[in-house]
C-alpha cells in the first residue's frame, strides 16, 4: 500500500510536470516570448474577460496532456494566454470543483500547473451569493479572507511538499498590496467595489438557511463552491492571490425565490462588462 501510494504521487508529480511542459512549448510556439506573470481564474459566467487577452493563442483543455476536464456550465474549458496591455498573463476559462467527483488534489491541479508555468500572481474570481443585505446581486465583493474548514484541505498528501511547507502559513491568504491595486482600478474605473468574507462550502447544492445563518454568524459575507482550495495551494506555493467575488443571488433564507444556476448565470452576465473593466485595470496596474 506505501508503495502504490508513493507511485501514485509520483504519477501526480510527473503529470503536473508533463502538462505545464506542453503549455509553455504551445506558449513560446504562439510567438509569446515572455513567462505569463499573472494567472486567472474566471468563475462561472465570468469568462468573457478571456476577449481582453491579446498576443497569444489557447488550448483546450482536451488538448492538454493529462489536464482535469470541467463539466459544468459556463465553464468552457480552455486555456488562454496572452497580454492585458503590458502583462503577460495566461487564463483559466473554467475551473475544477470538489463537487464534480474530483478529489482535492486534481481540483488545484491548475494552479499548480501555472506555478510550474512560472506565474508569480493569481487573480481568482467566482460567482458567489450574499449571506446578508450588505450585497445585493450585481456586487462585486473583493475577498478580503475566506472560511474553507468545511472540506478535505488540498494540501493532503505527501505530494504537496514538492510545492511548498507542510504546515503554511495563512495569515494573509490575500495579497493587501493587491487589494489596494484592485481598490484604485476600481475607483479609476468608477466601480463600487465592496470587501467582504468569503466562505466556501462543498456544493453541488445550494446551502440551506440554516447553515447560511450559521455562516453568516462566522462572519461570512459570501459564500461559493470554489476558490478557496486554489488560494490554499496558491498561497501554499508562493504565489501572491487576490480574488474577487460577483454576488449573483441571495443566499438561502435571505430572499424571497429559489436559487437556480441558470439565474447565477444571469447575473454574471448582466455584470459582465463591469467587471471584465475592473479585472483588466487591475492587470494593467499589476506591480513588476
Amino acid at each position: 500500500m506505501g508503495n502504490q501510494k508513493k507511485y501514485d504521487e509520483n504519477c501526480y508529480l510527473t503529470g503536473l510536470k508533463n502538462a505545464a511542459e506542453y503549455i509553455m512549448k504551445e506558449i513560446r510556439i504562439s510567438g509569446l516570448k515572455e513567462t505569463p506573470a499573472v494567472a486567472v481564474i474566471l468563475g462561472s459566467g465570468l469568462g468573457a474577460f478571456a476577449d481582453c487577452i491579446s498576443g497569444g493563442g489557447s488550448l483546450n483543455y482536451a488538448e492538454i496532456p493529462g489536464f482535469v476536464q470541467t463539466t459544468v456550465k459556463g465553464h468552457e474549458g480552455r486555456l488562454i494566454w496572452g497580454r492585458v496591455g503590458k502583462t503577460p498573463v495566461i487564463a483559466m476559462k473554467g475551473r475544477f470543483h470538489y463537487y464534480e467527483g474530483h478529489d482535492m488534489a486534481k481540483v488545484v491541479s491548475g494552479v499548480r500547473i501555472m506555478k510550474l508555468c512560472g506565474i508569480k500572481g493569481l487573480l481568482v474570481t467566482n460567482a458567489a451569493g450574499g449571506t446578508g443585505e450588505k450585497f445585493l446581486p450585481g456586487d462585486l465583493m473583493l475577498i478580503k479572507d475566506h472560511l474553507g474548514m468545511f472540506t478535505p484541505s488540498p494540501l493532503r498528501g505527501n505530494e504537496s511538499d514538492y510545492f511548498g511547507p507542510r504546515f503554511p502559513d495563512m495569515s494573509k491568504p490575500y495579497s493587501e498590496r493587491l487589494m489596494r491595486i484592485a481598490q484604485a482600478a476600481a475607483l479609476e474605473e468608477g466601480i463600487d467595489l465592496k470587501k467582504g468574507i468569503y466562505a466556501y462550502m462543498q456544493g453541488p447544492s445550494y446551502e440551506t438557511p440554516a447553515e447560511i445563518r450559521a455562516l453568516s454568524g462566522l462572519g461570512a459575507d459570501a459564500v461559493g463552491m470554489s476558490t478557496v482550495p486554489e488560494v490554499i495551494a496558491a498561497r501554499h506555493a508562493g504565489i501572491e492571490v487576490i480574488g474577487i467575488s460577483c454576488i449573483t443571488n441571495s443566499a438561502a433564507g435571505t430572499g424571497d425565490k429559489e436559487i437556480s444556476h441558470d439565474d447565477v448565470m444571469s447575473v454574471s452576465g448582466k455584470v459582465e462588462n463591469t467587471f471584465v473593466r475592473l479585472v483588466a485595470k487591475i492587470i494593467s496596474m499589476w506591480p513588476g
